[in-house]
């Protein structure tokens, strides 16, 4: 039976490669450099090529001379924040904006060059106690300055904040911004890349976040693990092959066991960052593809049918070439149809 279902295979791909060398519906290059695109349209030229950013249309943007995509206007804002909300002529959150960003960095950037400044006087002071007890041999009789870990911890999270307003900022400007169509598929991937999730919800896909975030945190769950345990036996290689033999004797196992287990945990790291980014990415490209399906409907009536077919190319995109078979204008193939 498969004997005979393979030699009906092989006169088919004969009987075709041999009416493919003479098939004439072969179509003029420029069937396929035409545009589309309506005079007046600005968005696009072509539609083989498209730019990613254009600084003349965010200048225009702003000056509220055209209008622009999301994507630009979040572009534009990322380098200079606020200009999302003059496109958007929310002007009065521009000093929210700037102000907040401004005072809460600076602040934090004042602390934590109180810690630095108290690390250095740290430091100084390891360095004068070290000299001291090698040169006379009795402990030093100063105490140590202290650490200002405080300013540090306050500076920390001041920097964060500056951080979370700048970042409040980008979303402010993609959900004020007025679009065409709903759901806009920039807007889906913006919210996503800001906020995984938050593509599907705009959707209106609900039950998928659930699913990214169960994979995001249990793939950030195995990062973290799985760094702990490097960093571990990184620490417990190092006590293994130190040359001081008070150290390596304590360790229980030996270097070349701590070193296998190393290696071993930081590549099932690596796994994880890969896994963490690609969940990442594909919830941003699946905010994206929906969007821009929102409207597509596909009806119960699928079917599809495969059949001989004689193909006659259309004159006015066909090249016709000198052909070894008088009179053969037409190319013989397969065709198949596919209703929904």
């Amino acid at each position: 039976m498969y004997r005979r279902i393979a030699s009906y295979i092989s006169v088919l791909v004969f009987f075709l490669v041999g009416f493919g060398f003479n098939a004439k519906a072969q179509f003029k290059e420029e069937a396929f450099q035409q545009t589309y695109n309506e005079k007046g349209d600005t968005t696009g030229r072509s539609d083989s090529t498209a730019k990613l950013f254009s600084f003349k249309e965010w200048g225009q943007g702003l000056a509220h001379k055209q209008t622009i995509k999301v994507g630009t206007m979040f572009a534009g804002s990322v380098f200079a924040p606020g200009t999302a909300q003059i496109y958007n002529k929310d002007y009065w959150k521009l000093p929210v904006i700037y102000g907040g960003i401004g005072a809460l960095a600076g602040t934090g950037g004042y602390y934590l060059h109180q810690y630095n400044r108290s690390k250095k006087a740290y430091d100084a002071f390891q360095v004068e106690k070290t000299a001291y007890e090698t040169e006379f041999g009795t402990e030093y009789p100063y105490e140590a300055p202290l650490l200002n870990n405080k300013a540090k911890t306050t500076g920390t999270w001041l920097l964060a904040g500056a951080g979370l307003v700048y970042w409040g900022s980008l979303m402010d400007g993609v959900v004020c911004y007025q679009s065409e169509s709903e759901p806009d598929p920039g807007r889906a991937t913006i919210y996503s890349a800001l906020l995984p999730g938050l593509g599907q919800i705009y959707n209106g896909e609900l039950f998928k976040v659930p699913i990214y975030w169960g994979g995001m945190l249990i793939s950030v769950h195995l990062l973290m693990n799985y760094n702990n345990n490097y960093l571990r036996f990184k620490r417990i290689h190092n006590q293994a092959t130190s040359t001081d033999p008070e150290v390596s004797s304590k360790i229980p196992i030996s270097g070349e066991t701590a070193k296998w287990y190393r290696d071993v945990y930081r590549r099932y790291r690596d796994y994880s960052i890969v896994a963490t980014a690609l969940v990442y990415l594909l919830q941003v490209i699946d905010a994206n593809v929906f969007a821009y399906m929102h409207d597509f409907e596909v009806s119960d009536d699928i079917s599809m049918s495969v059949e001989p077919a004689v193909i006659s190319p259309y004159n006015a995109y066909a090249i016709h070439t000198t052909s070894p078979y008088p009179g053969s204008t037409n190319a013989v193939g397969m065709r198949i149809g596919i209703r929904f």
